[in-house]
Parts: C-alpha cells; structure tokens; sequence
C-alpha cells in the first residue's frame, strides 16, 4: 500500500520535485525522490535517537537545517534550553512546513529562532563558543557537499563552547557497498579540533565533543 501524499509539486526556478508523505507516525519530506528523514527507524523514532545524543541539553543549541523542523522541536521541549538557532536555505520546504500541522511548533515556539539562509554563510556571524550543543542534520552529501568539508567542520568547533557536544547525522549510504562514508567525516571531524569522537549506529550518525 503507498503511502498517502499530503503534499506534491515540481518547482520549476530549483528543479526540483517536492513531496511530503505521510508515515506511520510523522510526515515525511522528499526532494527529488530523496527522503529527507529515515524512514526505516520511523520518523519520530530516528528525531528522538539524534536528540538524546546531545543529552544533557542546555543553554543555547545550533540545528544547523530546519527542514520540517521536527529536531528544533524536539530540542526546544527541553527545559534547561533556552534558545534554538535553525536554519533553511530552500523557500520550498519551509512553505512545506507550514502546510505540515506536525511542523507547527517550528513557527510558534518562542524559544526557536528560524532563519531562510544557508547555514553554510549564516554560521560565520555567530561568535566564538557561542553554542552549548549542536545537531548536524544536513541533506545527503550528494545535494549538500559543502556541510560535510573541512571548511564547515572546523566552522562548527568554532562555534561550540568548550565542554560542549556536537551530533552530526550521516546516515549509512554506500554501506551495503562496502564504503565506509563516516570515516572521512571522523577524519576531517578530527583535523576542525574534536575530540572523543565516536561512532552512533542507532542513531546513524557521529558524536564529538570540544575540550
């Protein structure tokens, strides 16, 4: 049985073909036949796992792609956090979060602050140790390469306070090829000036801290 399509469009100005379907518990977005959320542990499920791998969450947190914002959500409901910084570069998806009611907290909460930018130029406004934590969702590297270099990591030490915990979702493409994405991501995490970097399969993704 498919899936029920609540939203579908092709944009002609970024060429691309938006839809957003509903799940067994969260919507979910996809871009040009890419899925944006993983499907395979269930939206919610997948939102929750990267969420607590910042634990314990406070102060002032970086969600670096808003998308549907379900993860700003989720962050924001901690009570030791005091304010989120999320950012969308695409029109299209945030339009999208408007017409999803399970989005509707990434408009109204007062504690989330969004921003139609890319996150990729917004990040170098921010001060040195600005942030407490930081969850990297951003696309796969195949549409967002530049999210996943050197140059974007070593901006992401700098932001983060000392003592503070980075996340940054990967996903597992290539491994049923034998390709072991995460190791250069480990790597290039390595060189920006992480530490305690360590792998997080059920939550498919990284872990790293600053000292």
């Amino acid at each position: 049985m498919q899936p029920e399509t609540a939203v579908s469009f092709f944009d002609e100005k970024t060429r691309k073909f938006y839809k957003l379907f509903n799940t067994q518990d969260l919507p979910c977005l996809e871009i040009s036949g890419v899925r944006m959320h993983c499907i395979d542990l269930g939206v919610k499920a997948s939102t929750q796992a990267m969420v607590e791998q910042l634990a314990p969450l406070m102060g002032t947190v970086l969600d670096t792609c808003a998308g549907l914002g379900y993860t700003a959500a989720a962050i924001a409901l901690a009570r030791q956090v005091e304010k989120v910084f999320t950012f969308e570069v695409d029109p299209n998806v945030l339009e999208i979060a408007r017409q999803n009611p399970f989005s509707r907290d990434l408009f109204g909460n007062k504690k989330i602050t969004l921003q139609n930018k890319d996150v990729f130029e917004a990040i170098k406004e921010f001060p040195d140790n600005f942030f407490d934590r930081i969850l990297h969702d951003p696309p796969r590297f195949s549409l967002a390469g530049e999210l996943y270099g050197a140059q974007f990591y070593a901006q992401l030490f700098r932001v983060l306070k000392k003592g503070g915990i980075l996340f940054h979702y990967t996903g597992a493409p290539g491994e049923k090829k034998g390709r072991d994405m995460q190791a250069g991501v480990i790597k290039r995490l390595q060189q920006a000036g992480f530490t305690q970097i360590k792998r997080v399969p059920e939550a498919q993704g990284i872990r790293a801290a600053k000292k």
